[in-house]
């Protein structure tokens, strides 16, 4: 198994974040531009990854109370991941993504992994950004 985390202080209260990253609709405005999500009868959902061209059964699930959002593939049990918004000092958050590969197979590889980590929380405070000063002005 490989497990694999990153955090990234976003510039909005957690309340924003969160319905942000809950939202199936605006899931690629943040995930790996490569990985594209669309909702069936929620928690299912269909993964469609560009390098593979391949389309996978998930699951995704949204917890508003314990500001989380998990998600996993539906039928192979092989990979799942979580998102957790916390709030910190100065109506800032803190997002902790945490992903779980459990078949060494799919494991892409850590460099791999840690780079779209590391670009999916970029993108995610860019969008956060956005929304901030499109609210505020």
């Amino acid at each position: 198994m490989s497990e694999y985390e990153r955090s990234r202080t976003m510039p909005a209260l957690p309340e924003h974040v969160f319905d942000e990253v809950s939202g199936v609709d605006r899931l690629g405005s943040w995930l790996p531009e490569d990985l594209h999500v669309s909702a069936e009868e929620l928690p299912a959902v269909t993964v469609h990854e560009d390098r593979t061209g391949a389309d996978e059964p998930g699951l995704f699930r949204a917890s508003p109370e314990r500001m989380r959002v998990e998600w996993g593939t539906r039928d192979t049990g092989a990979y799942a991941g979580w998102l957790q918004v916390a709030g910190i000092a100065s109506g800032a958050s803190e997002v902790t993504i945490h992903l779980s590969f459990f078949d060494e197979n799919d494991d892409p590889g850590e460099a791999v992994v840690n780079d779209a980590l590391t670009r999916s929380l970029e993108r995610l405070e860019e969008q956060i950004r956005l929304r901030v000063e499109n609210a505020g002005g």
